[in-house]
């Protein structure tokens, strides 16, 4: 995650609080995925950006996981041809792992 993409993050918090963020992502790699997870939940593994140092404990889903939840035309014309392409399964479980060793 890039340092803009952090300080994004970080005032959305910030300012509506961060029990009010879920963050949803969309990363084609599971290794990306869980960092970025791992940034918006523990703080910047890289301590390279603003995020270093600080917890924000939001929440971090990717948009894989959340098929259940959206209409199922809107899923299928904006999200289903990555499914073809990436591995989702590896993207889910990395997630899992992220939310459980950091949550």
């Amino acid at each position: 995650m890039d340092m803009a993409n952090q300080n994004r993050i970080k005032e959305t918090a910030e300012r509506h609080g961060a029990d009010k963020v879920v963050v949803i992502l969309g990363g084609a790699e599971a290794e990306s995925a869980g960092l970025t997870a791992e940034t918006v939940i523990n703080g910047d593994p890289t301590y390279a950006g603003p995020l270093t140092n600080v917890a924000l404990h939001l929440p971090v889903y990717h948009i894989f996981e959340l098929k259940d939840m959206i209409d199922s035309q809107v899923y299928e014309d904006q999200i289903s041809m990555m499914e073809m392409v990436l591995d989702m399964d590896a993207v889910i479980a990395e997630m899992e792992n992220i939310r459980q060793q950091f949550s």
